[in-house]
This record gives C-alpha cells, structure tokens and sequence, in this order.
C-alpha cells in the first residue's frame, strides 16, 4: 500500500501488472467523501498520470459500497465555512461559484483522465458516487447496486453535469432520474448497456480486476492516445460546453427558495439531524404505485 495524506483513501500501485488502485475508505458512512478526500482522490489521481509505468487505474469503495456521494452531514461546510451559524445561513452566489468550479474541476478531470479507469460499483453509487460510476472508461456494477440522484429532491434537478448524465444514460433516463430523484437497482438498467458488465454482487471485485487487467495488456502510448482521441470526440460531440454549464447549473440550482409545503433538507436538516432529516425526505417524496 502507498502512502496516502488521507487514510480515507487508500492509494496501491502494482506495478508488474501496472495497475494503481484508489479504494474510498469511509465506509462507516457508505465511503461518502468530503472536499478533503476528494482532494486526496484527484492528488492520487495525478500520481498515476505522472507515472509512465501505470496503464490502468481501479476505483472502488471498501466493504462493498462504492460511494454515497459527497457528505450531506454538513450541507454548506462545503463552502469553507463549517461554523453554527453558517451552517443555518445560505452561502453568497459568488461563493457557491468560486467553490463548484472547483469541485467540477475534479469531475472534469476525472472524465477526462489520461489514462484507463475501471470501476469496481457495488452496494451503493449515488449522487457524485453515481457521477463517478458513469465517467469511468469500463465499469463493472452488481445487480443490486443502487443508483441516482436522490439530492435532486432537496437540491434541484439541474445538479451535477447534465451533458454526462444525457450522454451516458440518454436523455428519457437522465430526465425521469433528474425530475424525481429516484434511485434503482443497476440490474432494472442491465438491458440498456450503460455499464460494461453487469453481475452478481459476489463476482463484481473479481470481474473488474480481470478488466483492469486486460486493458493494462495494451501499448501504454497506444492507450494514451486513444484516450485522448476518445476524449476529443467526445467533446465535439456531447460535452461541448460542459465544463462551465456543469458548476453554473449547481451553484444557481442549489440557491433555491423553498415554499412552506415544499421539503427542505438543509432546514430539516439542522432542526432534527442528518438521520432524521433523510428519513423525513424519503417519507416526504413517497408516492405508493397506484395498484392494477
């Protein structure tokens, strides 16, 4: 194992296979991340571009949960500032700007990464887990795996890259995600090919390291390129504009004014607790299948 400046996230490197592994390790709150692992995240990341030998990057979670997304617990200590009182206050605009271009930033690099990135998807991909999951280049998820993006019900619709998501899922998906924030099992999608495989929940750890090494059989500059042209074309054709209607869309998304019979999870939040709070959402959002 390498060392790590997070012990959060786990960073190995293989180098006779030429392999790195990024493991999220947070798994008392379902390897959800904050800005700090997500830094040390992109820090590892720009290790295994700088390194010549590494063809191949894995992402996972450990003890089978891929990621919950960013750490809801304190909603607007993302914006610099983790006091009480900031925690009841709305950030400036200015500020939710100057915070989501950065976070996009990582995002953007992430899609865009030189070198082969295969996911291990497991237990549970949501919010930015569910980003990640669908950015990577080969992604390999269980069947009982649940996906979305459930903070749209507190957040918005527009939330998150928007190109991706229409790119990835086609836009009849990404809109029924987007507009009710449910979240399914990856198995219910098995049939629309958004993932490379596929499988049940027990293979998912075997299956995406016979992946991983399989690509990594292939010419390092031959991959590098590819990359690049992958990217290039992905540009012209679907992302063309992403990288600043992406933060704009959630900064202005995440400033919303809510009406008093409309659920809002920050208020809720610091009135009852993170549990509660989820809780109260779910209950809020619920609406029973009408029966046959």
């Amino acid at each position: 194992m390498t060392a790590s400046n997070d012990d959060r996230v786990l960073f190995e490197v293989d180098p006779d296979r030429r392999i790195a592994t990024i493991t999220l390790n947070n798994p008392k709150q379902r390897n959800s991340y904050d800005a700090a692992m997500r830094e040390e995240v992109g820090r590892c990341l720009d290790r295994v571009a700088d390194d010549d030998d590494i063809i191949v990057v894995l992402l996972r979670g450990a003890e089978g949960v891929f990621s919950t997304g960013a750490d809801m617990n304190n909603a607007y200590g993302w914006y610099g500032d983790k006091s009480e009182a900031a925690a009841k206050r709305r950030p400036s605009q200015r500020r939710r700007l100057t915070v989501d271009r950065k976070s996009f930033s990582f995002y953007h690099n992430f899609m865009g990464f030189p070198k082969v990135t295969v996911g291990e998807i497991s237990g549970y991909a949501l919010g930015g887990g569910f980003e990640m999951a669908l950015m990577t280049d080969i992604s390999v998820i269980a069947r009982d795996t649940k996906i979305g993006m459930p903070a749209t019900r507190f957040l918005g619709p527009a939330l998150g890259s928007l190109h991706m998501f229409f790119h990835r899922l086609g836009p009849v998906l990404a809109r029924r995600l987007l507009l009710t924030g449910d979240i399914v099992e990856a198995g219910e999608l098995e049939h629309l090919g958004i993932f490379t495989e596929t499988c049940d929940s027990g293979a998912v750890t075997a299956r995406a390291r016979y992946w991983a090494e399989k690509v990594a059989k292939m010419p390092a500059d031959g991959v590098v390129i590819a990359k690049e042209a992958f990217r290039m074309v992905e540009q012209s054709q679907a992302y063309n504009g992403e990288e600043v209607a992406s933060y704009l869309f959630h900064a202005y998304g995440t400033n919303l004014q809510f009406g008093p019979d409309e659920f809002n999870f920050v208020k809720t939040r610091a009135q009852h607790g993170t549990k509660e709070a989820f809780r109260l959402r779910d209950e809020h959002f619920h609406v029973p299948e009408p029966e046959a």
